[in-house]
């Protein structure tokens, strides 16, 4: 039995938010196995805190190199993924998500020709190594008779990822450029329905737990009984807990991890909208306080803001004021803070990757 806060500080140390750090970006997105990602900068930021004195460069750097990709793996959402991890966890979660695509494309007026011919005229375009930026993508897909208005074009694009044609893998100018994925990813793991239920849950229970059942169908996008199919080979390298009356399970080294560092995963933390911390769990109310929620999703229109988190409870939402010399961090607390956290927050931004 353990209580809710101390729910929210294991979450953080199994997240490397506190505590030992992996030691490199492409080991932190693995770690995690997937990090939200359709705020790209954001995403960057969050890898970097979850590594020894890491820098959003040092993630783009792994982006560049292969190691790690942007694609829509679970969800139809965005996210990181460690390069070899992309194929077997499209084939394990895709299929629930492909399987409205028929009726979006209908609205759309696509038809499965558009999309063979897409499927053509991207694979001509980027065989041997080529690199195209979305709106060159576009351009590619119209030049060859395939209309991208509207909606269109980002569907085709997505559903070419969807169904493992393409990612996002280097940048350049700032953005990031499509490549074919069996190119782009030469050595993807192959895993057997089986073997990748189990490997989700132990690692999604590993790198965010403690988390429940309902946590995981929710983040990945699953069924419960995919989830208990996973569990039945994972659970005896997991350790199972009690809090508030629900069921959890985490690695059994996070409660060891925790005492190590407790000082580490109560001090102020900033992270950007969409971080793991808050997106990862159907309930982030140890976390979150309920009667704030609203604070950091308004409307619950699916915008997460940047939150600060003391003692391992998000206190307040933050977003940059002023600009270039002049940049501050502007804080809308939840309720009066300590001046002693209002401080600390002001420290950690001006440390910020």
């Amino acid at each position: 039995m353990t209580s809710s806060r101390e729910v929210a500080l294991l979450r953080l140390v199994a997240q490397r938010l506190a505590g030992p750090r992996p030691a490199s970006s492409s080991e932190a997105v693995r770690w995690l196995t997937a990090v939200q990602a359709q705020d790209l900068p954001g995403a960057l930021t969050s890898v970097a805190l979850r590594t020894p004195g890491g820098t959003r460069a040092d993630v783009v750097a792994a982006l560049d190199s292969g190691s790690v990709v942007r694609s829509w793996p679970m969800r139809g959402t965005l996210h990181l993924v460690a390069a070899d991890d992309l194929p077997w966890m499209l084939e394990l979660l895709g299929a629930r998500v492909l399987a409205g695509a028929p009726t979006r494309r209908d609205r759309l007026g696509i038809t499965d020709g558009d999309v063979e011919q897409a499927r053509e005229l991207a694979v001509a375009a980027l065989a041997g190594g080529g690199r195209l930026g979305r709106a060159e993508l576009l351009d590619v897909l119209a030049g060859g008779g395939v209309a991208t208005t509207g909606q269109r074009g980002y569907h085709l694009l997505w559903y070419l990822a969807q169904t493992g044609t393409l990612c996002m893998g280097p940048m350049a100018g700032g953005e990031q450029q499509f490549v074919l994925l069996d190119e782009w990813v030469p050595a993807p793991r192959r895993l057997e329905r089986e073997e990748s239920l189990s490997e989700l849950a132990l690692r999604y229970f590993a790198g965010h737990g403690p988390a429940t059942v309902a946590d995981l169908v929710r983040w990945a996008g699953v069924l419960v009984r995919d989830v208990r199919a996973g569990l039945a080979v994972a659970a005896p390298r997991l350790e199972r807990l009690q809090a508030d009356g629900a069921e959890y399970w985490m690695d059994p080294a996070t409660p060891g991890r925790l005492a190590a560092s407790r000082a580490d995963a109560e001090r102020v933390l900033l992270l950007p909208g969409f971080d793991e911390l808050v997106l990862g769990y159907a309930d982030r109310s140890c976390t979150v306080p309920a009667e704030f929620a609203q604070r950091i999703v308004p409307g619950n229109n699916g915008m997460f803001r940047a939150t600060v988190v003391s003692g391992g409870e998000a206190v307040a939402v933050w977003r940059h004021a002023g600009r270039g010399a002049r940049r501050s961090i502007a804080l809308e607390p939840f309720t009066a803070l300590p001046e002693d956290v209002q401080q600390q927050a002001e420290q950690v931004y001006a440390a910020l990757p």
